[in-house]
């Protein structure tokens, strides 16, 4: 019951004090994803550069409503990413969703997933496992469509 507690003070902590939040510019592409189950919004802006001829995420800025998971979630998906090649976010990505789909049975990768793997818990929950997953998702579109735009004019219509 230890780890668990532990666990809730890291949500409960990116919670009260995100990390990266507040929409920021220069930024590549920004997008506006919404949780249709429970009405959870993010608006995330992704910006990327050149890392030795590999894309890599520069900065991760966003500005969310909803419950503590949600938030809590992006705010530790930011600082697991920034600064890593896109590759690197990618990987990340999908053990956090195996993490999100293995409904509390998982071996999550806790040295890929550092504080991601408070949110094991979660996967109990069906209903709320679109909560963590939202950000990540958003993160996800912002960067394909930042990669789209490399190297053309792009307008963000959002």
């Amino acid at each position: 019951m230890q780890l668990e507690s532990m666990y809730q003070e890291i949500i409960l902590d990116h919670y009260r004090r995100p990390h990266h939040a507040g929409l920021r510019e220069p930024y590549d592409a920004q997008v506006h994803h919404v949780n249709p189950t429970c009405g959870d919004e993010v608006t995330l802006r992704v910006t990327l550069k050149d890392a030795g001829g590999e894309p890599a995420i520069a900065d991760i800025s966003y500005e969310a409503l909803g419950c503590s998971i949600s938030q809590a979630s992006t705010s530790v998906m930011t600082d697991m990413i920034i600064g890593k090649t896109v590759s690197e976010g990618m990987q990340a990505s999908a053990e956090f969703l195996r993490l999100m789909q293995s409904r509390g049975e998982g071996e999550p990768d806790e040295d890929l997933l550092g504080d991601a793997v408070a949110f094991e818990g979660v996967s109990r929950y069906p209903a709320r496992i679109k909560c963590a997953l939202l950000g990540w998702m958003a993160w996800k579109d912002a960067t394909a469509r930042a990669l789209d735009g490399l190297g053309q004019d792009q307008s963000s219509g959002e």
